[in-house]
């Protein structure tokens, strides 16, 4: 079965940097598209970052030039490097594979943001 773990949360002060780690295991890792989520309390789950099998990246405007996601097909990860972090990155980041019109999701790591 499919299952994402995600790592490497945690506090950090405004300015600071995290990376994230996804690894994924259950199905062929290079064949999928990769997405990073996000959610802040008492906010819906939004897309952050999403990088294709060709490695072709994309960005929501808030984290574009602060965040770089990449992946590493023969470790079967995705990572998430978060630079100049705000206060209104604090949330839940999680890890997404769509398969089909199935979206799984591992059980995110936190990032909380502040002083």
């Amino acid at each position: 079965q499919v299952q994402l773990v995600e790592s490497g949360g945690g506090p950090v002060q405004p300015g600071g940097s995290l990376r994230l780690s996804c690894t994924g295991s259950g199905f062929i890792f290079s064949n999928y598209e990769m997405s990073w989520y996000r959610q802040a309390p008492g906010k819906k789950r939004e897309v952050v970052a999403a990088i294709t099998t060709g490695s072709n990246t994309g960005y929501i405007d808030s984290v574009k030039g602060r965040f770089t996601i990449s992946r590493d097909n023969a470790k079967n990860s995705v990572y998430l490097q978060m630079n100049n972090l705000k206060p209104e990155d604090t949330a839940v980041y999680y890890c997404n594979v769509a398969e089909g019109d199935r979206n799984y999701w591992g059980l995110g790591t936190q990032v909380t943001v502040s002083s």
